[in-house]
């Protein structure tokens, strides 16, 4: 039987949810939660936004642990193994993109938290590949939202070859931005933070920005004109994308990870004129993920966290609601 804490309703609040999961698949693992990180999608999903939800509902796809157990085809994890699991939590392994190496866009893969129960809980399971092992020096209780916000972040400098020597700007100073400030820093890159808010000044300059810039500030956009090789926007709000367009040098790319509620307005004219290019992506396969474990133990880089027991999940979402969360959110298992 696995304990967990579920939502009935959308918006509704999590209540203590007991549930069995039945035998364990051949390919899968279980996990022994010890922490799960609580991410802007998990409210999404609670508030049915994206109309994928399933109720009851089990959040939680930032999930650290220690495997209890392992399916009969799994030989390279074991018992005791220390693991994180993300979003994914299944893919076919037989598809092109799998076949590739980009199970993370496999058109049949399963999400820890759709259709299937999360990570809010005191076990959670998932297909073997999508159990990455965590490498020592990372903190097991701050490590969990890597396995989404982190990824999320990552996989974009890998899939579109930013270099060294590029200019980047991060849009949103965030759960998401604050580590993207971490990875392009430690990457070799001329960062510029890009934020409506003056109280995150200081902690962007922390995280190795170069350079700030108050997005609200139309001639200090205008200085920077033609100037960055590389934007990534973190943030889930519309926003006036010509001007970060025009931000970029030739060849530049505006490159979103954040969900913004409305199309993105672009004008073709400065696409063609400075061959520019907007794009987004998903989050990472395992072996990109892995990498990103790596890099993020070799340069010491973590989530700026806050800890809530989870049997205060809904305190937990609420503070994450109200926009109070500085930066990431992350459960520790008092389930017992």
């Amino acid at each position: 039987m696995i304990h967990a804490y579920a939502a009935t309703a959308p918006g509704g609040p999590l209540r203590p949810f007991d549930y069995d999961p039945g035998p364990l698949g051949v390919d899968q693992v279980e996990i022994d939660v010890l922490a799960c990180g609580v991410c802007h999608s998990d409210l999404s999903m609670l508030h049915d936004h994206w109309h994928l939800t399933k109720f009851p509902l089990v959040p939680g796809h930032e999930v650290v642990g220690r495997i209890g157990a392992v399916g009969t085809h799994v030989t390279h994890l074991a018992k005791g193994a220390l693991v994180g699991l993300g979003w994914c939590s299944a893919s076919c392994l037989t598809c092109r993109h799998c076949l590739a190496g980009d199970h993370n866009l496999c058109r049949s893969g399963e999400q820890t938290i759709v259709g299937r129960h999360g990570g809010f809980a005191d076990k959670v399971r998932c297909s073997a590949e999508w159990a990455l092992a965590l490498p020592s020096g990372l903190d097991p209780l701050k490590a969990g939202p890597l396995f989404c916000g982190g990824i999320t972040v990552f996989n974009p400098i890998v899939q579109f070859g930013v270099r060294p020597t590029d200019r980047v700007g991060v849009i949103g100073i965030g759960g998401l931005g604050h580590l993207a400030l971490q990875f392009l820093t430690k990457w070799g890159c001329e960062v510029t933070a890009f934020t409506s808010s003056d109280s995150k000044r200081d902690t962007a300059l922390a995280l190795g920005a170069h350079h700030v810039v108050d997005s609200r500030d139309e001639s200090r956009l205008s200085e920077i004109a033609g100037t960055l090789d590389f934007i990534l926007s973190t943030v889930n709000v519309d926003l006036d994308w010509a001007k970060y367009l025009d931000a970029l040098a030739p060849r530049g790319r505006l490159h979103t990870v954040g969900v913004v509620p409305s199309p993105l307005l672009v004008p073709a004219f400065g696409l063609i004129g400075s061959q520019l290019s907007v794009s987004g992506s998903p989050l990472g396969s395992p072996a990109t993920t892995a990498t990103m474990l790596e890099f993020c133990a070799r340069h010491g880089i973590a989530p700026i966290t806050e800890t809530f027991p989870l049997s205060r999940v809904n305190e937990a979402l609420a503070h994450l609601e109200a926009g109070k969360a500085r930066y990431r959110i992350v459960l520790e298992n008092d389930l017992g």
